[in-house]
């Protein structure tokens, strides 16, 4: 659990830290490279909260 939240947190940072990154320089790879950093979090996120559902429905079985 804390390892996940541990990578949770660095990609949240690095993606806004890209994010950042194309608002100062204006290059386009920063966005796009961005963008691919939150696709990523946001499937580590669901991948997450699949494995605590599939834990309570064991637990109710």
């Amino acid at each position: 659990m804390l390892l996940f939240r541990l990578v949770f947190g660095l990609l949240l940072v690095s993606g806004l830290l890209c994010f950042a990154m194309y608002i100062g320089t204006g290059q386009v790879a920063w966005r796009h490279r961005g963008l691919v950093i939150v696709k990523w979090t946001v499937l580590a996120a669901l991948g997450f909260f699949a494995v605590l559902i599939l834990e309570r429905l064991a637990l109710m079985l």
